[in-house]
């Protein structure tokens, strides 16, 4: 008897503990205004990652692929609701069990009937009265926050996505750096018009980490046109900052604001999703732009009737300094979204990355310059 007791009293503890734990994923997923990675909620995105992988490994375009990946993030958004209200039922069950509710399946009922507020079982006793109380408010409460939190997602997703399209316009399709700097220069906006571009993507990034930390999610929903990305847009408007600060002969200091801001952000994303990055690289460390691809931008803007620096190899030196600050996180994440291809960020991006449950422990992001 006592043995039972004891049984019955560990079931009704592990219960509760997954209770707190699937309350506590919610939390962190929804409510807290940081990039907290919840476990349960990466094992659902990993595990759906898995399948949708597997599917797109037999896709033989790209526009097959964005179409299947299209659907990852929404499909593992709505998985983990799903996941969130199993774990609930199956761990009330276990408490209801534990109170004395049988068989098993009536446990499962009374548990069912409890968190969505149906009524048709009606416990026996105080504590299971009191228990069913407690789902029904938890499984109103877990539906109050996927309705709220569906809204604010997509709001930050259409507020990014205009961005990424009006860039079409300004640095072509796809996205280049280099291609924006020549537009620019062939209508004289090259002053003025780069300065207001700088300032208005500066607010761009300081966004894009505020709620690409928050609400991981948005990482992989992709843009409405197959062509575009968060990322391969960040990667040009970046090349394009690092472009003019070294090689135009005017300072760009809003240029240099802009490229702080823009790779801090990409940083911050990336400690979430523990991709390794170095967070105080040297000027000299190597890069995954050449200097014959580097070169061939040089020649090209030159050519173009861009007014670039003369001391070429000075401007090489300055453009990798600054491109050695964002260039490992941006080709990684360009790989952990499956980016279409543009250059000098998803064209030389590392075939896949898998982000893992555990995250190792990063240093802040931080950079002398």
């Amino acid at each position: 008897m006592e043995w039972a007791i004891v049984g019955r009293a560990v079931v009704f503890v592990v219960g509760a503990g997954v209770v707190l734990a699937t309350l506590g994923s919610a939390v962190r997923t929804v409510v807290l205004p940081r990039g907290i990675q919840a476990k349960l909620a990466t094992a659902v995105f990993l595990t759906t990652r898995v399948l949708f992988r597997l599917r797109v490994g037999r896709a033989p375009t790209f526009e097959r692929r964005d179409h299947v990946m299209a659907g990852y993030g929404p499909i593992s958004l709505l998985t983990l609701a799903l996941v969130w209200q199993v774990t609930t039922a199956l761990s009330y069950t276990a408490m209801f069990w534990a109170l004395g509710a049988r068989p098993l399946r009536s446990a499962f009922t009374l548990s069912g009937s409890s968190l969505f507020t149906l009524g048709f079982q009606r416990p026996d006793g105080l504590p299971m009265t009191v228990l069913a109380f407690s789902e029904a408010a938890l499984g109103l409460g877990l539906l109050a926050l996927i309705i709220t939190y569906l809204p604010s997602l997509y709001t930050a997703f259409s507020r990014r996505e205009v961005f990424v399209a009006q860039l079409e316009v300004r640095a072509g399709s796809p996205p280049s750096g280099a291609e924006m700097i020549e537009r620019f220069n062939s209508i004289g906006w090259l002053g003025d018009g780069l300065r207001g571009l700088w300032d208005r993507w500066e607010g761009w990034f300081l966004e894009l980490q505020e709620t690409h930390t928050s609400f991981p999610a948005l990482v992989f929903f992709r843009s409405p046109q197959p062509e575009h990305s968060w990322i391969t847009a960040a990667g040009a408007v970046l090349d394009g900052a690092a472009l003019a600060s070294s090689t135009l002969p005017e300072h760009e200091p809003d240029a240099e604001i802009l490229l702080r801001a823009g790779y801090l952000s990409l940083r911050r994303i990336a400690d979430y999703f523990a991709i390794p990055y170095d967070p105080d690289p040297e000027p000299t460390d190597p890069i995954s732009v050449t200097r014959e691809e580097y070169d061939a931008v040089y020649d090209r803007l030159a050519a173009a009737g861009v007014e670039v620096r003369a001391d070429r190899e000075q401007a090489w030196r300055d453009f990798a300094g600054w491109r050695v600050n964002y260039d490992t996180v941006l080709i990684t994440l360009a790989a952990l979204v499956v980016a279409p291809t543009a250059p000098w960020s998803s064209d030389r991006s590392a075939s896949s990355f898998r982000p893992t449950l555990l995250r190792g422990r990063t240093k802040s992001p931080t950079r002398r310059r």
